[in-house]
């Protein structure tokens, strides 16, 4: 079991042959471009009308956007890092308590991204944790580091106030009632990765995380400060998207599409490794429930622009999700009329 976990043993001197991509598939930094508009939402301001506004372009033209006076203490997300970082530096003995290879459990530490089905590995180790209810998860979150369930459960309730409150824009770009998309997707669930990408020897070769859009309504994700990893797909080209003081980034998951008819898109990313310094994400997720049915909204339907996808359950989606290697297609292809 050791041996799954990068975080574990010796730092490796080459990329071991399970976690080398086709050379088609690598990820060609020289061809990454660096894109000084991408959009930057100041949620701080007056101008109610101005961020609806602002949200709208980001969505349509990048599919995600980054958000700046969020109302979330630098000191919180200074915090959040820091219990990250020691969490992943605990002893081997601590770490592996939590393994599982099991996508359906609450709590669990794992590599890559679905070990039992993948052919490729990715330089990754994160850990999962559902988030909402706090109540019925908070007890078997890692009790070590000993603040780690202090902090964590506040940063998670500050951000899944984030998470509605940006909903709320998103519904008004689309000329939707305010609480639309919120009522839509039910009581909606919380999950969180906690994502450690260690150093890797020959990074040309691998990636952290391959292309994917996420399954889920809304992405909020807390960069590492000093070292960048994400990129985003825009126009055909990467483009990487260097930390910003303080900022989350925000991505549009697959129910964001669906629910906009397409206007909206699910953006592709990925996060790529290098070989000096480890680098630590935060990336939270708010799901719908199970039980909520997603399809287009009616209001963004007509004659000329008919539904495109048709209706399901999140729960029949995201068995879908996981039931698929990570860089197949867009796993809302699957659910197009």
């Amino acid at each position: 079991m050791a041996d799954l976990l990068l975080s574990v043993g010796q730092p490796l001197e080459s990329v071991p042959e399970s976690y080398i991509r086709p050379a088609s598939q690598r990820p060609n930094f020289a061809a990454v471009e660096i894109d000084g508009n991408i959009p930057i939402v100041d949620l701080g301001s007056p101008d109610k009308s101005l961020i609806v506004a602002q949200v709208g372009q980001a969505c349509q033209s990048y599919g995600f956007f980054q958000v700046v006076n969020h109302g979330i203490s630098s000191e919180l997300i200074q915090q959040m890092r820091a219990i990250g970082n020691e969490f992943f530096h605990l002893p081997a003995e601590e770490k592996l308590r939590l393994y599982s290879d099991d996508p359906a459990k609450k709590v669990r530490l794992s590599t890559s991204f679905n070990v039992k089905k993948e052919t490729v590995h990715n330089w990754r180790d994160y850990l999962r944790l559902h988030c909402y209810p706090l109540e019925e998860y908070l007890s078997v979150w890692p009790s070590k580091p000993s603040a780690f369930r202090e902090v964590v459960s506040k940063y998670c309730t500050e951000v899944r106030r984030l998470g509605f409150f940006l909903l709320g824009f998103i519904s008004l770009s689309l000329g939707l009632e305010q609480d639309y998309i919120k009522e839509v997707l039910g009581e909606q669930e919380q999950h969180m990765a906690i994502n450690y990408y260690p150093p890797c020897p020959e990074p040309e070769l691998t990636y952290g995380l391959p292309s994917h859009t996420d399954p889920n309504a809304l992405t909020i994700l807390l960069q590492d400060p000093q070292v960048a990893g994400l990129q985003v797909l825009r126009a055909g080209k990467w483009i990487a998207v260097g930390p910003h003081p303080n900022a989350f980034v925000i991505n549009l998951g697959d129910q964001l599409q669906a629910l906009s008819n397409g206007k909206y898109r699910s953006v592709f990313h990925r996060a790529v490794v290098n070989s000096e310094k480890e680098r630590l994400s935060v990336a939270s997720f708010l799901c719908p429930c199970n039980s909520s049915v997603i399809a287009p909204a009616k209001q963004l339907t007509a004659e000329d622009s008919p539904a495109i996808y048709r209706s399901y359950t999140y729960d029949e989606y995201y068995k879908q999700f996981w039931a698929r290697n990570l860089d197949q297609e867009h796993c809302l292809e699957l659910f197009r009329i």
